[in-house]
This record gives structure tokens, sequence and C-alpha cells, in this order.
């Protein structure tokens, strides 16, 4: 069957955006968010944190150096749609294995191309981010009737659906040392565990669901919360885990991890309006006042107020002032809200795994 000729993408307050399909057959839903980077998009694609949202790249051409064999950031695409102003259809790279196209199509992922990404953005930006509906073949204004028929994002367990089931060990080339770290899976990124394993650490990773007690059971030097995507306020489970863990095993915590640590800790996060999703996002660290440029992807933030006295703030965003890292004052607990792992974006921050090690080291 031919696919049509036009798509569209239309948001919960009524705008519709025109465009032409690619990938898969344009039928999706999710929360529309916007990224600032102007590279990594199969990074992005392969995101856990994107499960349930449409990925809008604000940067114009999409593609132009193909998919290959050795940047995917999961076993699969994790957007649910991909809405792009201009794709490539040669891409020009040697490690290239299949277009764009060719790859949101074997993914069963949508996508839009000729959007006006700016208009888009803009609107996000003004209104906050909002649910959105990925079609063709019907009316806007049926799409839309039938997207407030769905679950919003907020509502949906997210971490549940991207967490591995079992867990694995990490096996890269090198010979470990003897620092054993537990990796909790709410949606991590494969260089999150390249990174531990490249600086020695013996990598297991387990499910989000695993009890404080069946990760202690594996006798670790170090536990890391991983990022993930959706509401960290759904997270009973993993916030009783992170809450049995606290004192007894050094833990950092990344993005989601942070969030969760909060939690654990009595205290609270909130939806920012758009949230933060790039790679030049400015951040300050309170402890040496040095500005580091940070990779992000989150739409939550944690409440500054609601922390318990012993844990302090040890970074904050140079944009909007939020929270984008936690210490405890007595207790071998750091968290942090963007990526030291990048994938994609600036690789400055991965001396962060280093303070982890470190911590470790000084606690044994």
């Amino acid at each position: 069957m031919r696919p049509p000729d036009n798509a569209f993408l239309a948001l919960e307050d009524g705008s519709v955006f025109h465009g032409r399909p690619f990938g898969a057959a344009p039928a999706a839903h999710g929360e529309v968010v916007f990224n600032t980077s102007m590279t990594g998009y199969q990074e992005m694609l392969t995101d856990p944190s994107y499960a349930g949202q449409i990925v809008v790249p604000t940067y114009p051409l999409i593609g132009n150096y193909g998919i290959n064999d050795r940047d995917g950031e999961s076993r699969m695409a994790q957007v649910s749609g991909f809405v792009v102003r201009e794709r490539s259809t040669r891409p020009s790279h040697p490690d290239s294995s299949m277009t764009l196209d060719e790859f949101l199509k074997s993914q069963g992922v949508p996508g839009i191309s000729g959007v006006d990404t700016r208009a888009v953005t803009r609107r996000l930006r003004t209104r906050g981010v909002m649910m959105g509906v990925i079609a063709a073949g019907r009316s806007p204004q049926e799409a839309l009737e039938r997207l407030r028929s769905l679950p919003t994002y907020a509502d949906v367990d997210f971490v549940n659906r991207v967490s591995t089931r079992k867990a694995y060990d990490w096996h890269e080339p090198g010979s470990p040392g003897g620092r054993r770290i537990v990796v909790d899976d709410y949606g991590l990124k494969y260089n999150i565990l390249r990174i531990l394993r490249h600086r020695g650490c013996q990598v297991t990773a387990v499910p989000a669901s695993t009890t404080a007690q069946e990760i202690l059971d594996r006798k670790p030097d170090g536990v890391l919360l991983s990022p993930g995507p959706g509401n960290p306020e759904l997270l009973d489970y993993a916030v009783r885990a992170a809450a049995g863990l606290i004192g007894k095993v050094p833990i950092m915590g990344i993005c989601l991890g942070n969030q969760v640590i909060a939690q654990a800790v009595g205290g609270r996060n909130y939806k920012l309006k758009f949230g933060h999703r790039g790679g030049n996002h400015p951040v300050k660290d309170l402890r040496t006042g040095l500005i580091h440029v940070t990779s992000q992807n989150h739409g939550y933030a944690v409440d500054p107020d609601s922390l318990p006295p012993d844990v302090e703030v040890s970074h904050v965003n140079l944009n909007d002032g939020t929270v984008e890292g936690l210490r405890h004052t007595s207790l071998p607990v750091m968290s942090i809200q963007y990526h030291s792992e990048a994938s994609p974006g600036p690789r400055d921050n991965e001396y962060l795994f280093d303070e982890f090690l470190e911590m470790i080291d000084d606690a044994s």
C-alpha cells in the first residue's frame, strides 16, 4: 500500500503542523519535546529516557551521516515519533550502514519531515510541553479526539517498560578491577556501562524492580541509579529501594536517579514547563565555582526547598536556576540531574564517574 503524501503533527492545544511522512506508517502519540543538540540523532532515538515522547530536533538537517552499528544507546529505538525540518536521503559517512528512513522503518517509528520545527519549538517554549499525535489519512480533529482518550505522559510508568527484565553483566575489552558496580536500570544508556567498564569496574545492570536487599546481596562496592523516562512520582518501588541503600553502600544518581534520591530522602520533584534537552546547557558546580557545558534530557526537577538539612544542592542550572546536583553532607551519596555520560553531548563531565569511584574508595 502506498504511503500518504501528507502527514501532520497535531498538538493538544489544537495547533497542526503539516509535513511529509517517512519511516514507519504515520501513527503515534506522545509528549512532544524538543532537543537543541546539533548532532547525535541516533543516540537520541535510542535513548530510553525518550520513551513515550515525540522528539523534535531544533537543528534543521537530520540524517546527513546516516545510522551506524556503534552509536545506539539501547537495543532499539525508544521514541514514539520523530519530527524534523529536513531529512537527508543520501547520508555521507564511512560508518553509515543505513539511512534514517530505513532505521525508523526497521524500528516501527514514524517520522515527519518538512515541518516548521522552529514554530513547534516556539509553541512548546511558550505554552509548555504537551501531548501530540502524528497521523495521516484522517482529519486533525479526529486525531485529537483520539488523543484525548489516551493516558497522558505523566500518568504512565515508562520505567517499567524500558528497564531490563533480568540482570546482566556488561562485557567490554579490558581487564576489570576489583570494584563491583551495580547499575539500577531505570532506562540506562549503554555509555554509562562503557565508561564504568573502561575504568576497570565489574558492571552489572539489574531491573528497576530489584529491591535494596537483592542489590546488597550482590555485595556491590557502589550502586549507580540510572537515567530514565517519565514521572518520578510514580516510582515508589525505586524510591523504596534507594532509601534502603542510602547509608549502606556508596550511591551515584544520574538524571532520574537524582530525582529518585531526592524522594528517598523526603524531597519532592515537579514538572518543568518545557524541560531541558540538548547538549549545550550551562551548569555551575557550587563547590568549585566552575561552569560546565552539559548534556541534558529531563522534564522534571528537584524542589530544593523540600530537601532535608543533611542534603545540599551541589550544582545549579545557569539558564533557570534549577537543581542540577545533590550531595549528602555525611553519607557517600552524590547525584546529578544532567548526563555525565553524554551521548550525545560534550564529554566534559565524565570526571564525575571518577569522583564516584573515589567516593567508593574513601568509604571502603
